[in-house]
């Protein structure tokens, strides 16, 4: 009988965990040819989320619980997750029931005719802000145009993965893991699964613009070097358009044409210009550079303070 993981990340979901756990159960125990276990990562929640998983393990063995010290991130709990799985299909779903577990019977029907990453792609969101899919859909073509490796759009981390894609995910030594990006990096055959998004179904969103813009940072950075190019890019602009300026004070000062009376505009815009072409530069290079200085700590990426039913 064959085995299906699924890794479910949480952070202070007290109003919709028990929900979530009893809808996914509901549905992989009615697949009666699959074998399962439920991962469940807590991450570092201030809640009763802790205290409601404990509850549900104590009554289902096949229930395993990793509890984190503080809260590292979504990602770095799907990380976690992923290193505990025993399955040969590896279900990613979140908690807050927007991607409906429902759908899971489809997905593995398409991984049981040879997919080996199923990935769910969005074709409606409901309840999320116009400031949300805007930013969404700016951040992906920002991220394609920039990447060297197509990310497929409006895809979040909710997807079916073979057993051997995971353990190549797994063997990437990288600290700031962007998942979503290194599904797709890794190849293998990819397929899309369209659905329908729902609202929330309790509690608010654990992505405010300040984890969404790190998210962000570390798709880009992560997966293109382009950046760094248009630095140079910006660098060689400023070349020319200092040499521009520099021969039209000469033709100026050469006709007598009196149009360097004061000099002030033109000397202000150049060192504007300049300035903030050096301080974009300098930045965008210390995110690079920032990156590099965390993998070389070589810190783990989440430490688990409690394993329940993990052996």
């Amino acid at each position: 009988m064959k085995k299906i993981s699924i890794v479910i990340p949480m952070y202070n979901e007290e109003e919709v965990v028990m929900t979530s756990y009893l809808r996914i159960r509901k549905v992989i125990e009615e697949l009666k040819q699959y074998d399962y276990e439920m991962i469940l990562v807590d991450d570092g929640s201030n809640d009763k989320t802790l205290e409601i998983l404990q509850k549900a393990a104590k009554e289902n063995e096949k229930v395993k619980i990793l509890s984190f010290t503080r809260n590292f991130g979504h990602q770095a709990a799907v990380t976690a997750g992923l290193r505990y799985v025993t399955g040969e299909a590896i279900i990613i779903i979140d908690a807050d029931l927007q991607d409906p577990p429902e759908l899971l019977p489809e997905m593995l029907q398409l991984w049981e005719q040879g997919n080996e990453v199923i990935y769910g792609q969005r074709k409606i969101r409901k309840g999320e802000s116009a400031f949300k899919l805007l930013t969404a859909k700016m951040f992906y073509n920002i991220l394609n145009a920039l990447s060297d490796v197509e990310i497929p759009k409006d895809t979040g981390d909710f997807r079916l993965v073979d057993r051997k894609v995971v353990d190549v995910i797994n063997s990437l030594p990288e600290h700031n893991k962007f998942l979503r990006g290194l599904f797709s990096w890794v190849g293998f055959k990819q397929k899309a699964y369209l659905y329908e998004r729902q609202e929330r179904q309790a509690g608010k969103t654990k992505y405010p613009f300040r984890k969404m813009w790190k998210l962000a940072s570390d798709g880009i950075i992560s997966f293109s070097t382009k950046p760094l190019k248009i630095v140079g890019g910006l660098g060689i602009l400023t070349i020319i358009l200092s040499i521009l300026i520099l021969i039209y004070s000469l033709v100026s000062y050469a006709f007598d044409l009196n149009n360097l009376t004061a000099g002030w505009t033109s000397i202000m815009v150049a060192i504007t210009l300049f300035s903030g072409v050096q301080l974009l530069s300098i930045w965008i290079i210390s995110e690079y550079i920032a990156r590099i200085y965390d993998e070389t700590r070589n810190r783990p990426q989440y430490i688990i303070d409690k394993k329940i039913n993990v052996e």
